[in-house]
């Protein structure tokens, strides 16, 4: 049988380790083409370029991949990636590893997701997978088997089209996961401040600051999950539409 085509992207940029461990892990599963930003995009969400142009070169780094580093956001290396580079449309598109969790509210901020749910978008099987480590020295090797299992079990039964699987992973030994949950969003938001500073112009600037506030402490939750040592899987999808509320929407806003 033909092996998979397998799209790998992500927000930390083309050379991140993260990244880098993951196309080594997708290479044992099929055929694999990176576009990847050739810069760090952390926190970018789904933004396009629109106001200037993009490009995209190939480059030699590792493996027997084919790898190429866009200009671009992670939804732009996506959407070059199926207009312009790959030979077919994928048969799963995975974003990650990215350096830091992506559990919870941090789904809506995420590069690392966004590019994922552009894939569904597109009605592509899609993955994003997240680390809880922002070391540039993070071991993503102790999650290996997981991250396969996870992408081979997502190749095997396809889900719906238009949701995406969020994965994060807890920093742990491979001996110390307990396992994988199939969790929900857990309600948490960022409580921020801006830490105001004057410069030697005497001109004011501002740094976000701030810290994580969950407010979830619910069993089905992946917060919950990645607490008890477990990896979280979040099925997602960009319909945004608040169906419950349609109805005593409609009544509200009707002038007759």
């Amino acid at each position: 049988m033909e092996r998979p085509l397998i799209l790998v992207t992500n927000d930390d940029g083309i050379t991140a380790p993260g990244i880098r461990n993951l196309v080594s892990f997708m290479n044992e599963i099929g055929e694999v083409v990176v576009v990847a930003p050739n810069s760090p995009q952390s926190g970018k969400g789904h933004a396009i370029t629109i106001n200037s142009t993009l490009s995209y070169e190939e480059v030699q780094l590792d493996g027997p991949q084919k790898d190429f580093s866009c200009s671009g956001t992670p939804v732009d290396c996506v959407k070059m990636a199926l207009d312009k580079i790959l030979p077919r449309r994928p048969d799963i598109v995975v974003s990650g590893i990215n350096h830091g969790a992506n559990s919870s509210i941090n789904v809506i901020y995420s590069g690392t997701m966004s590019a994922a749910v552009e894939a569904g978008v597109e009605n592509l099987p899609a993955i994003g997978f997240s680390l809880l480590d922002f070391s540039w020295e993070a071991d993503f090797t102790q999650a290996k088997e997981y991250i396969q299992n996870i992408v081979r079990k997502t190749l095997e039964n396809p889900m719906p089209k238009g949701i995406v699987l969020n994965v994060n992973i807890p920093k742990l030994l491979k001996e110390e996961i307990k396992g994988v949950k199939v969790c929900k969003q857990a309600h948490a938001k960022w409580e921020e401040s801006f830490d105001e500073r004057v410069n030697p112009h005497g001109k004011k600037y501002y740094w976000l600051s701030g810290y994580f506030n969950n407010m979830d402490e619910s069993p089905d939750a992946d917060e919950t999950a990645l607490a008890n040592g477990y990896i979280s899987i979040v099925p997602v999808k960009f319909d945004l539409t608040a169906y419950e509320y349609m109805n005593t929407l409609s009544e509200v806003m009707n002038f007759d």
